[in-house]
């Protein structure tokens, strides 16, 4: 995934709103999200390559998703990042997250990565509930995001880019695409959070924002679009369109946890 807008605490039913495109090899085969039976049951799409996943929440209300980071890490590539995010979707909050994590970046070597790890709150989870950064390049920094809306590209978050040694024009586009992104999509007064996400879901495949990827050349491109929207009753609301967004309709997925 190469595009992750984040709604954190922006809508008083909704702690948790992610819209976010998947960029990737076209012909890397995926499925669209499904439960996955397991304590905690998850929804996720599943990497039919690697057998991971990008994105998705489970049913103790903490999502988890995924960017590359586009640095070189050595030795990195022993454990897939999509496998990642599975684990981090078995834990009870962002806090059994963030241990789960570490772990990680310390038993295995993984690509750079930029996660996002957001809980909805409630009953099930003590204090209150948090959204944390990572940013993995070889050193694993951890940041606690405040309430806003969020966005992360393969160069960082939120004006928060580096210079791409290897292609600097590319990231300083990306970044840009990603700054005028997060401009839209900050909230109305009294905008709703189905009102934003429509808002969001357009964005997602508006050629002019330049985050729905078209490049036959590298047989790369924006492979799908996710929406999830997690609300404070406990209730979750999950569409996806299987294909870029700007040709494609998001369908909702029914199977919820």
């Amino acid at each position: 995934m190469c595009t992750l807008t984040l709604g954190w605490r922006v809508f008083d039913d909704a702690p948790v709103a992610v819209a976010a495109n998947r960029d990737e090899l076209l012909g890397r085969p995926s499925e669209p999200p499904s439960v996955v039976d397991g304590d905690p049951a998850v929804v996720a799409p599943r990497d039919a390559d690697a057998g991971g996943t990008w994105i998705g929440y489970n049913e103790r209300g903490v999502l988890a998703a995924i960017t590359n980071r586009w640095v070189d890490v050595p030795g990195g590539g022993e454990r897939s990042r999509g496998l990642l995010v599975r684990d981090v979707l078995g834990a009870a909050s962002t806090h059994e997250a963030r241990g789960i994590v570490a772990d990680a970046v310390a038993a295995d070597a993984y690509d750079g990565f930029n996660l996002v790890v957001a809980e909805r709150g409630g009953p099930t989870t003590p204090g209150d509930p948090t959204a944390l950064y990572f940013e993995w390049d070889g050193d694993l920094r951890v940041r606690r995001l405040d309430p806003g809306v969020h966005v992360v590209v393969n160069v960082g978050i939120d004006g928060e880019y580096f210079e791409l040694e290897r292609d600097p024009d590319r990231g300083t586009e990306q970044a840009g695409n990603a700054t005028r992104l997060r401009e839209a999509l900050r909230p109305a007064p009294d905008e709703s959070a189905p009102a934003w996400r429509s808002r969001a879901a357009d964005a997602l495949g508006d050629h002019d924002f330049g985050v729905c990827v078209h490049d036959p050349d590298r047989e790369f491109g924006t492979r799908s679009s996710s929406l999830f929207t997690l609300f404070a009753d406990g209730a979750a609301d999950v569409r996806f369109a299987d294909g870029p967004p700007c040709e494609t309709a998001f369908r909702r997925v029914e199977s919820q946890v």
